[in-house]
């Protein structure tokens, strides 16, 4: 699993895996990565489903309840193919930007 930091947001990945092992690592290093704002790269992933994407359901909820924003980032499965509470975004920018929109509205207690 591979992290890359970028001020108060972590971007994660890992190539050559099964989204089952990758999820397992993820909660495997969430601690370490819980006070972050977290994308999750999928981009290595081919085949990926809307179920497959409900698999992150619970750590996403654990982690947005605690003020901090999680994105997963796929272009194989469309933000309307989630739910409301999961975040989704095409490409890695538009991740930063949906944390930067979010970090505003937790500033603004909106």
């Amino acid at each position: 699993m591979i992290f890359d930091k970028e001020g108060t947001t972590t971007i994660v990945f890992q190539e050559k895996t099964s989204l089952a092992t990758f999820l397992e690592n993820l909660k495997r290093a969430y601690p370490k990565l819980k006070h972050d704002n977290i994308i999750v790269n999928l981009f290595s992933f081919s085949k990926l489903t809307a179920n497959d994407m409900l698999e992150f359901l619970d750590i996403s909820n654990t982690h947005k309840a605690s003020k901090k924003s999680f994105v997963l980032v796929t272009d194989r499965v469309s933000y309307d193919e989630v739910p409301d509470e999961m975040s989704v975004a095409p490409t890695l920018q538009e991740a930063r930007d949906l944390i930067e929109m979010e970090e505003i509205e937790r500033d603004l207690d909106l």
